[in-house]
């Protein structure tokens, strides 16, 4: 995958989040870490509504739930920007599932792709392998 210059990466899963954005220009992969926010947890994840039991989420899992939601209205947000042009997201299948849910739009319609695989705890050099693979 060729990304743009100035393209949000966001790689995560249902604990942390790491961003980059992408300095190099096309063909080449420059990938800068950023600190950009702190997310606020939103408490709109699946099975917000439901008690935990055999057949209802646990606590962990609403509270990646809830994780993966923040991240979604944090993308939502950065896609109003006339500055963010394109994002790509990396995440595992539940976490990636579950930001999809969340989705605006105006955010669907500045993902250039997502990677359904969990990279969090990877090197940069693993990331951009990912990215010139998918």
């Amino acid at each position: 995958m060729i990304l743009n210059n100035g393209t949000l990466v966001v790689v995560t899963d249902g604990e942390s989040l790491r961003l980059f954005h992408n300095k190099g220009h096309e063909p080449h992969l420059d990938l800068i870490e950023v600190d950009d926010s702190v997310l606020e947890v939103a408490h709109a994840g699946s099975g917000g509504r439901h008690r935990s039991s055999t057949a209802n989420p646990d606590e962990s899992r609403l509270g990646e739930d809830d994780f993966a939601a923040s991240i979604a209205s944090y993308l939502n947000h950065k896609a109003h920007e006339k500055a963010c042009e394109h994002i790509l997201v990396i995440a595992d299948p539940r976490t990636l599932g579950e930001m999809r849910r969340h989705y605006q739009p105006s955010l669907s319609a500045k993902l250039v792709g997502e990677i359904a695989k969990d990279f969090v705890k990877h090197s940069v050099i693993s990331i951009k392998g990912a990215i010139e693979t998918a």
